[in-house]
């Protein structure tokens, strides 16, 4: 009996992920009907498990089609996922890699570095730059009704003092990804920007339930995958077969990918003790870029404490 409602309860689930399947393929067709994704849009293309998803789900929806998928190889991503792009740009030609052009660690000198979050760094900036505003009073839970899930942490208080002077600031992803997308945007005509952003993956994404963004009645943003969770996801790369980035296999098995390090992880120090593990020279790049990140976030004994 239990191998029966095993197998019933498996049908069920894999009905549902056609169903999915089919209705994500309908909303593509139906926008790229209204808004002509073949010469207005581009994939917001990382390498990474998602964004891979995003691509074949097009494929399926839009059969032939020329889309762009652009990759930004920021400098401070993984070795491995840097290699996995550059062979499917071999056996794809719409796979474009941008570069942003600035030098990494004199950008994070003169804007500031990434810390905690972005909304963290946002208002950290702030009152390094404008002092105690209200902005910054109601982050502190000092004024206001935040709720206090969505105040500053009480251990990191501490930053919002004259003795915290590590600059930091939210700036990291607007300079090394943010602005390079822009100016492609610009120069090639494509302001219709596809991402395999999901709800389901938390923090500020799981606030923004449309799939589609509007800028004065012009589309810039669709989100294919924003109502999809991570078993539609892993059902979808089963089906088809998808060969992902080797990061996602064993030896390693990693989760996420993205920038080596990133101080926004909230799993810095297990991946960061993984990569010394696999990957030591790449641990070591971490080290020298996010280093003094690092150090506070030793000294405060948050996400690095031991």
């Amino acid at each position: 009996n239990q191998a029966l409602n095993e197998k019933l309860l498996s049908e069920v689930y894999m009905t549902e992920n056609e169903f999915l399947l089919q209705d994500r393929i309908a909303k593509i067709k139906s926008i790229n009907e209204k808004y002509d994704l073949e010469h207005n849009g581009y994939v917001s293309y990382s390498g990474g498990k998602d964004s891979t998803v995003l691509s074949a789900l097009i494929d399926l929806a839009l059969p032939g089609n020329k889309i762009p998928r652009v990759y930004i190889n920021t400098g401070i991503e993984y070795k491995l996922m840097v290699e996995y792009v550059h062979n499917k740009m071999k056996e794809d030609d719409r796979i474009i890699e941008i570069r942003p052009k600035v030098n990494i660690r004199e950008m994070l000198e003169t804007k500031g570095y990434p810390f905690k979050s972005k909304e963290f760094s946002q208002k950290l900036f702030t009152y390094q730059n404008s002092g105690k505003c209200k902005t910054v009073t109601d982050y502190l839970g000092e004024t206001g009704n935040k709720p206090k899930t969505f105040q500053c942490p009480d251990k990191l208080k501490v930053c919002f003092a004259p003795e915290f002077t590590l600059k930091v600031s939210d700036k990291c992803c607007t300079m090394l990804k943010k602005k390079p997308i822009e100016e492609y945007e610009a120069v090639n005509r494509r302001l219709i920007r596809m991402t395999g952003i999901r709800s389901a993956e938390g923090g500020i994404r799981k606030s923004h339930q449309e799939c589609t963004v509007f800028s004065d009645d012009l589309l810039t943003k669709f989100h294919p995958l924003k109502p999809l969770k991570s078993d539609f996801i892993d059902w979808f790369i089963e089906k088809y077969k998808i060969r992902l980035c080797d990061l996602y296999y064993p030896p390693y098995s990693f989760e996420r990918t993205g920038c080596v390090g990133c101080p926004f992880n909230s799993k810095l120090k297990y991946d960061l003790s993984k990569i010394k593990g696999v990957f030591p020279s790449e641990e070591k790049r971490a080290e020298i870029i996010w280093g003094k990140v690092y150090d506070e976030y030793r000294r405060l004994g948050y996400r690095l404490d031991e």
